[in-house]
């Protein structure tokens, strides 16, 4: 018992110079900002004081600090302080769930695609990946001032990062009905479903309300974040329809200033599979679609063709 009352001793003071260490940081970046920093004695928050008064809470700060390298610090106390301030001029303390939940939405984007979106390092975003290449991050905001949510920020809410964004993908489904239409993409016809927001991935979810979802999945496209294109999987014409859709994502996948994915996705029992079809050339001037099915799908596929011939 000694022993472990010993260890964890050992503990707290490793973990009260750790906070003495973030607490000089935040410090020298408050009076840099011209505020002067006072904690409070659990050191839960900062009042600042000079052009405005301001709380700043810092529980979820030291929980992201601790998961980081001390070198990190530096940057980790700036960003919090220097955002926190902003949050002041808008009326709005992310770090406060009340009033952050009901502003909560997701975005999905190419992991390739987060640095040029102004996400270089991807440990400093909430998020989840659908699939190894399209990432659903956690945002706040309204209008055009929406921004994606930091691990500090989420570590001072009531609820886990896997929680937050399953508020916000109810809160994007809430806050709008997607317009389906019927497109013939060369006698495939698929249903359209376009929104005004940037959250029509959300819509994945949802799905069963806008068509009739079979046993085997949905064949998904995404070409852009207000854009979703889906196919039933109910027979070997998905064949084709990948072949007609994987077309159509890439003309407007590339057409859209916001362009998304000029994939096709399979997307059954909560799971985002691409199906790989890429442009190949056979000549000088021809160029064909190879599709290569996944084993799962190929799978599916071949048990199609035998419930066919039977």
């Amino acid at each position: 018992m000694r022993l472990f009352r010993r260890l964890d001793e050992r503990r707290r003071a490793r973990r009260r110079a750790e906070d003495a260490d973030l607490d000089a940081l935040l410090a020298l970046v408050a009076e840099s900002l011209g505020y002067a920093p006072v904690f409070s004695r659990d050191g839960s928050a900062m009042l600042l004081t000079g052009p405005r008064t301001v709380t700043v809470r810092l529980a979820g700060l030291r929980r992201e600090a601790a998961r980081r390298p001390r070198e990190d610090w530096p940057a980790l106390a700036s960003e919090h302080l220097s955002r926190t301030l902003a949050g002041v001029a808008e009326a709005l303390d992310v770090c406060d769930f009340a009033q952050a939940r009901p502003l909560l939405r997701t975005r999905v984007l190419l992991a390739a695609d987060l640095a040029a979106a102004g996400i270089p390092d991807p440990s400093r975003v909430v998020g989840r990946y659908l699939n190894d290449e399209l990432v659903e991050l956690l945002t706040v905001g309204y209008g055009a001032r929406v921004r994606p949510v930091r691990p500090e920020e989420v570590f001072c809410w009531p609820v886990t990062p896997g929680e937050a964004l399953d508020i916000a993908v109810g809160n994007a489904l809430a806050d709008e009905r997607l317009t389906p239409a019927p497109l013939d993409l060369g006698g495939v016809t698929v249903t359209k479903l376009t929104g005004y927001t940037a959250s029509a991935a959300a819509h994945l979810r949802g799905l069963d309300s806008y068509l009739a979802v079979p046993r085997d999945g949905v064949l998904v496209a995404l070409p852009y974040p207000g854009q979703l294109v889906a196919y039933p999987v109910d027979g070997l014409n998905v064949v084709r329809a990948i072949e007609r859709m994987r077309l159509y994502a890439h003309r407007v996948y590339t057409d859209h200033p916001e362009g998304l994915s000029p994939q096709v996705y399979w997307w059954r029992s909560g799971r985002l599979v691409r199906i790989p079809a890429e442009f190949a050339r056979t000549g000088e001037r021809r160029v064909k679609l190879v599709v290569s099915p996944p084993p799962e799908f190929a799978r599916l596929l071949s048990a199609m063709a035998n419930r066919r011939s039977a």
